[in-house]
Formats: structure tokens, sequence, C-alpha cells
């Protein structure tokens, strides 16, 4: 498999000591590994974390179908990403703006489905989410403070393959049947469920952002307090607004980026906690004229355009 990675904001794969000197391969296949886990759960398979105690292989030496393809203790990674093209890098990171080619190499027999799953994942990140690190800085709209470091957008890309999608011949009930098969190890998401396409959602033309010292629309869509110094603090305790918001400042829950073709807002739910119509709720606040029928997608709807 051969393609295109056309840098729309800036890309940030930085390696062991945080630098981004060139395009880390490690970095591109963690933030791809963590797509193609969401997109497995998505289809109904199990996806283990491979950072988790409950990581594979098992005690019986079984493995994921996530695991499968991209490795585990005693288990390599089936392929590995060539560069064609070196990368410019400019303020220590991937510069917007260039393409870069990229090889999938197979390193032994990748399953048709593989192939197809794959193709599938870098459509997703292309269209609905976004790749490497620094993905959770959150836009402003502040003239003085809207191009900081921190508030820059990064990891937005466009992929363009060479040739016919690897999905050729498989539709999505087949790739279900392949990551649900028995033959892999199966078990409880636990703490980690929310990362499904199953409970995915995404906007594109839209952006979250700081407007000024005491307005966020971010922070509102999250639940936190708006004024600056207070993001951290909750504006009420509702089940939703605390599992939206995190333990920490920045929510892993909810990204928003701010370019290219007026920006891209995605996010996951949590059934029993938070869903969708609350997600719907809480944008309809902040875009006075947004209108969710036509522009608010869940992963079940892109798991039918990916597939498509």
């Amino acid at each position: 498999m051969n393609i295109t990675l056309k840098i729309l904001t800036p890309l940030w794969t930085g390696g062991v000591d945080q630098t981004c000197d060139r395009l880390h391969e490690t970095g591109l296949i963690g933030s791809l590994r963590w797509w193609y886990e969401a997109l497995v759960r998505g289809l109904g398979g199990y996806a283990c974390d491979p950072t988790g105690e409950d990581r594979c292989p098992d005690k019986d030496s079984n493995r994921c179908v996530a695991c499968e393809l991209f490795g585990c203790t005693g288990w390599a990674r089936k392929f590995r990403l060539a560069m064609r093209t070196t990368p410019h890098i400019e303020n220590k990171a991937i510069a917007a703006g260039q393409s870069l080619e990229i090889a999938v190499i197979p390193l032994r027999n990748i399953e048709a489905e593989e192939w197809c799953l794959l193709n599938a994942t870098f459509r997703l990140i292309s269209e609905y989410g976004a790749i490497g690190g620094k993905t959770i800085f959150k836009p402003s709209d502040e003239p003085k403070r809207q191009n900081k470091f921190h508030h820059l957008d990064f990891g937005l890309v466009t992929v363009e393959f060479s040739k016919e999608s690897q999905c050729q011949n498989l539709d999505s009930e087949t790739i279900k049947r392949y990551v649900t098969d028995r033959k892999w190890r199966s078990g409880n998401h636990k703490d980690y469920s929310w990362a499904s396409l199953q409970h995915f959602w995404c906007v594109n033309g839209r952006y979250l952002a700081r407007q000024d010292d005491k307005t966020s629309t971010f922070n509102q869509v999250l639940g936190r307090k708006q004024p600056k110094g207070q993001g951290q603090s909750l504006e009420d305790q509702s089940e939703p607004s605390r599992w939206l918001a995190g333990s920490q400042q920045e929510s892993k829950k909810v990204s928003s980026f701010k370019s290219p073709d007026k920006g891209r807002t995605f996010g996951f739910v949590k059934p029993g906690t938070v869903d969708f119509d609350e997600i719907k709720s809480r944008l309809r606040q902040v875009w006075s004229d947004f209108n969710p029928d036509r522009e608010f997608m869940t992963g079940e709807e892109v798991l039918r355009k990916i597939f498509t």
C-alpha cells in the first residue's frame, strides 16, 4: 500500500526526547494503532489497551485482532512504514502544506481483511480525525494569542491512495465477521470502552475555541468554568460534565481544530453517562445556527461511509 499524506496543519511525531526533527515512524504508528483499535471496537471486535495490565497476549498466548497486525510481546508488527519523502521541519514540527509519500511495507503475510482495516483507518483519520501528538491543543480566537504554540492545530491530514481501495470486494459485514471471529482474544474493554467508533461523533466545518478572558466555547461544551484560570473547575457537577472534562485540563473526550476549512470537532460519548443527544444540546448552545440533522455524524454513519 502506498499513500500520500497531505499535511494540512503541522504534524507532530516526536521521538523519545520529545523533539520532532523528522517523521518518527513510532509516533505515527502509535496514533494509527489508536484509531485502528477504535475502528475494531466500533465493528464489534475486541482490542486490548496495549499500555494496560490486560494487554496481549493473555495467559494462553492469545492476542486480539489489533495486536495481530500491530504486534505485542512475543509477536512482531506485520508491517513497517517507509518514508519516500524527506519532510520539511518548521518550528520543531513537520510543516503544513507539503505532501509526504509513504509506503506500507509488509514484513510477513497480511490478510486481505487487515489491509482493508488499515485502509479504513487512514480514511477515518483523513476525513474525521487527526494523527500524531499535540492534537489536544485548543484553538483560540484571541488576536494576540491565536498563533501561540499551545493554541495551534496539529495533526490534520488528508490521505490519498495510489490505487483502488484495499477493501475491494470486502464489505463491512465481511470485516465485522473477521474482527469478531472466535480465533481472536476477547474480553471486556473496561475503562476504555468509550474509545470506539460506536461512541464516536464528528462535526466538520465547526470549531470550539477561547474567545476572550471570560468566554470559551470549548470549556462551555465540556461543562468547565469559562474564565481564564478557572478552566480546571466544573461549572456544574453533573456526571456528563465530569466525564467529558476528565481529571486533567486536557480532555481527550472532545477535540477541536480551527483550520483549515473552518475546522473540525470530534469526540466520544459514554452510554449511561453522556449520549449523542446531550452532545448535540451542548453544541447548540455555542453554535446558534447549528443543524445537527445535517452536520452531526455518529460513528455508525462514519462506518457506513468509509466502507462504501
